[in-house]
């Protein structure tokens, strides 16, 4: 196979940027927490961006309940660890990049005290990501919230603003649309690369969209206390 140069890979985004703000997101370190449906599509939409470093932790494997939604995986993934699996994918599709496969639970991971320039939530219950948070605070980490249910969905860029405005539960979702889980990870992603390479986003408001009866699509803004 003929080797591909960082300029002909990211081709597009030198054009949208230039060649110097594309180099300096060899020196980003990102990762991403839980490798399901906001994960897997995540690592896709960074993997490939021009970041140099991504860990994925997951200790969860791949169920065929998941793939409709989870877009990095396929049926013979069943019963294979989510993180490495979606590493794998990304070593074929980006020659440029260094990532790293975490089979453990954030609880674990929290302990190893690595750091980045920026973390983002793709689990799916509300304790870990009071967890990340606080990782996040303590370490000076800015993080992005991201969560999904039926047809809407949730983002949110934490840098100052307190995590305390979500209620803990262990309430499950009652069904997921597969595109709107792209969706919410796309406006993650979007919010990432923005702010790795110094593009200005807009911290600590919480973004809720979602359809109405009639099925118009509808975004409300919510402000985030700060700590």
């Amino acid at each position: 196979m003929e080797s591909v140069t960082t300029k002909e890979y990211f081709k597009r985004q030198i054009q949208l940027w230039g060649e110097e703000t594309q180099k300096s997101l060899q020196n980003k370190k990102i990762a991403i927490i839980g490798a399901g449906g906001l994960g897997s599509s995540l690592a896709l939409a960074l993997g490939t961006s021009g970041i140099g470093e991504i860990d994925i932790v997951d200790f969860d494997t791949v169920s065929w309940h998941n793939i409709h939604r989870q877009i990095a995986f396929t049926l013979e993934d069943e019963g294979k660890n989510k993180a490495k699996t979606v590493i794998a994918l990304l070593n074929k599709k980006n020659p440029f990049l260094k990532a790293t496969a975490f089979e453990i639970s954030f609880e674990s991971f929290a302990t190893l005290q690595k750091k980045y320039d920026l973390i983002l939530d793709a689990t799916d219950n509300l304790s870990t990501r009071k967890e990340i948070d606080t990782y996040a605070k303590t370490h000076k980490i800015p993080w992005i919230y991201g969560s999904v249910e039926l047809f809407h969905g949730q983002v949110c860029f934490f840098d100052k603003g307190s995590f305390d405005v979500f209620t803990l539960s262990d309430h499950k979702p009652d069904g997921i649309s597969a595109p709107i889980v792209m969706h919410i990870a796309s406006l993650q992603a979007n919010l990432a690369l923005r702010y790795l390479v110094g593009l200005s986003i807009v911290k600590d408001k919480l973004y809720y969209l979602y359809f109405t009866q009639e099925g118009e699509l509808m975004t409300q803004k919510f402000g985030i206390p700060t700590v």
